[in-house]
């Protein structure tokens, strides 16, 4: 008979790590380098768990410009908003019933990515615009320029 050493096989994953760990670890190491394979003996998890540090989630998200949300149409919060505006710009309650309202209103229904209101200096500017856009139509129709010459020459 052999001099050997009893040997008890077990089917245990961490009895069997510990036991490569203290027999073959430099075989271990070696076969796992060659082949890309992360350490798994007991002493090398516990040293990745010591030198990990928590990831910090920051690394991870990226920063997106995000669209207005807009809030889908209802008829109650419809009536809402309109009250509220009226209110708070001291309209007269016929200002909802006025045709330009309205059409605003049908306008800005058909818009699919809500309404891109102007500022005030568009507004002016905008307003002028017609303005002079109008005054000229209506000395041409008019011939204005004609009456102003005339009564400016006597």
């Amino acid at each position: 008979m052999l001099n050997r050493k009893e040997c008890i096989l077990v089917n245990e994953i961490s009895t069997l790590r510990r036991h490569t760990e203290a027999k073959f670890s430099a075989k271990y190491r070696k076969w796992a380098k060659e082949h890309w394979f992360e350490l798994m003996l007991p002493g090398d998890v516990k040293a990745r768990k010591e030198n990990a540090t928590q990831q910090s989630i920051n690394a991870h998200l990226t920063e997106r410009k995000l669209a207005k949300r807009v809030v889908s149409y209802t008829d109650r919060l419809f009536k809402q908003a309109a009250i509220e505006w009226l209110v708070s710009t001291d309209q007269p309650i016929q200002a909802l019933e006025h045709p330009k309202f309205k059409e605003m209103i049908d306008i800005a229904a058909r818009a699919t990515n809500g309404v891109k209101i102007p500022g005030r200096k568009a507004t002016r500017a905008e307003i002028i615009r017609t303005f002079k856009t109008h005054l000229t139509g209506l000395r041409s129709k008019l011939n204005v320029s004609k009456f102003y010459d005339i009564a400016l020459s006597t």
